[in-house]
């Protein structure tokens, strides 16, 4: 879509929002319009959360989910089981799971899974300090909870090759998650169960 855009700030703001994630052009200038109908206090607070996340926003330096201090608030959980692992592929995993209210363990954010053809190799994803982890002791199951596709697989696979050295436990959810299915798209009870009824994970697992 070309537009003639009276000003170039507002050019700039509509470019901006079309660069996310399912924004288009027309979505873009919706949404930019729809801001310059606010009044300036709430502009200006739209503005500040945005910017506060690139300043103040933080990564557990245990589990690598967002926080606002250097521990998140489930690591820093006395009453979490600290010897179960959940691995999960995003910051919205975490999210995800802990709505179903069915996991007391932890969590450790991949930041991504194996997929060549993303450009996404093992040394991209958070798999080092998984590894520490696991080294420190203490550490009785991993459960594999990514999504049942061909590169969550993929990476469940090499996980278990590279870490199941350490002789803990290795887990995946139960097939109530259908095969080619992404989290984020299974419904909560279904998740849920899924965790509660894992199974181990083995090598002809994948």
């Amino acid at each position: 879509m070309n537009l003639n855009y009276p000003s170039k700030l507002l050019e700039a703001a509509v470019n901006e929002f079309a660069t996310l994630p399912g924004i288009g052009q027309k979505t873009a200038l919706r949404l930019v319009l729809h801001l310059l109908r606010q009044d300036r206090a709430a502009l200006e607070s739209f503005g500040n959360s945005v910017i506060r996340l690139g300043t103040d926003l933080k990564f557990c330096r245990i589990c690598h989910n967002v926080c606002d201090a250097e521990v998140c608030g489930v690591c820093d959980d006395k009453r979490r089981d600290q010897s179960i692992i959940c691995v999960v592929e995003s910051i919205k995993d975490v999210m995800i799971i802990e709505n179903t209210q069915q996991y007391r363990g932890v969590y450790h954010v991949l930041g991504g899974i194996i997929s060549p053809m993303d450009g996404l190799g093992p040394s991209d994803l958070n798999i080092n300090s998984l590894e520490e982890r696991i080294k420190q002791g203490g550490i009785n199951e991993i459960i594999l909870a990514l999504s049942a596709t061909m590169e969550g697989d993929t990476t469940n696979f090499y996980l278990y090759r590279r870490l199941s050295v350490y002789k803990t436990a290795f887990s995946t959810l139960a097939r109530g998650v259908s095969i080619g299915d992404e989290l984020e798209y299974t419904d909560e009870v279904t998740l849920g169960r899924s965790l509660v009824n894992r199974i181990p994970f083995t090598a002809s697992s994948s």
